[in-house]
């Protein structure tokens, strides 16, 4: 008896749909059995997890501190006026980064998260923590004649390293980029308060009928 090629494809896709069934239908029952693993895929590694002893080291530590004198890639921070907002030993007057609105406006969403808590919204040392907690020490307003006229990488610093007594380091939760948006629009806060007639645009100035 002759078997077509139709009927022999028929039979290996029924074959195929009810081994597919069998596997599938299996998924998610209780086993005791160790699970079957086609393909290891790294499931299986010989390593050493964290905090864990190794006797090949003398110290019979498995972590290990970096090789002195290296760094991790990125970290060398050449450029000391952006991670560090100095020029040797000397504070940067302005901003290292290439200032735009949209660098203003992610300024102002960290401002407002990290530091309106205690400075206020409006930079005046007046916010929601201080004023809840009557024995916490006021910090200076951010319109002062001293902190107008403080460099921008003096600013910078102050979120890197804290201020000593009073303000702790923010450099875990602000990078770099971050920290010098909140100078600029630190800047721009302080501008708004001390802004004339003047610093306004001629052609927006003559649009609201404003005089010079």
């Amino acid at each position: 008896m002759k078997i077509s090629a139709q009927f022999i494809s028929n039979i290996s896709m029924v074959s195929a749909t009810f081994a597919l069934g069998l596997v599938s239908g299996c998924q998610g029952q209780p086993s005791e059995d160790p699970p079957i693993h086609p393909n290891l895929n790294m499931d299986f590694q010989t390593k050493y997890r964290p905090q864990k002893k190794n006797e090949f080291f003398e110290d019979g530590r498995a972590m290990r501190s970096p090789v002195a004198g290296t760094l991790a890639q990125g970290a060398l921070k050449e450029d000391t006026a952006l991670h560090y907002g100095k020029s040797g030993d000397t504070f940067v007057s302005k901003i290292p980064v290439r200032i735009s609105l949209s660098v203003v406006e992610r300024g102002q969403e960290r401002y407002n998260i990290y530091c309106a808590v205690c400075h206020g919204k409006t930079g005046q040392g007046n916010g929601i923590v201080i004023q809840r907690n009557a024995g916490m020490l006021k910090p200076p307003s951010f319109h002062e004649d001293r902190l107008v006229n403080m460099p921008a990488g003096q600013v910078y610093d102050a979120i890197l390293n804290g201020v000593r007594g009073n303000m702790p380091s923010y450099a875990y939760a602000i990078p770099v980029q971050d920290r010098w948006a909140i100078v600029a629009y630190l800047q721009a806060l302080q501008l708004s308060r001390r802004g004339t007639i003047n610093d306004v645009p001629s052609d927006i100035a003559a649009a609201k009928g404003w005089k010079r």
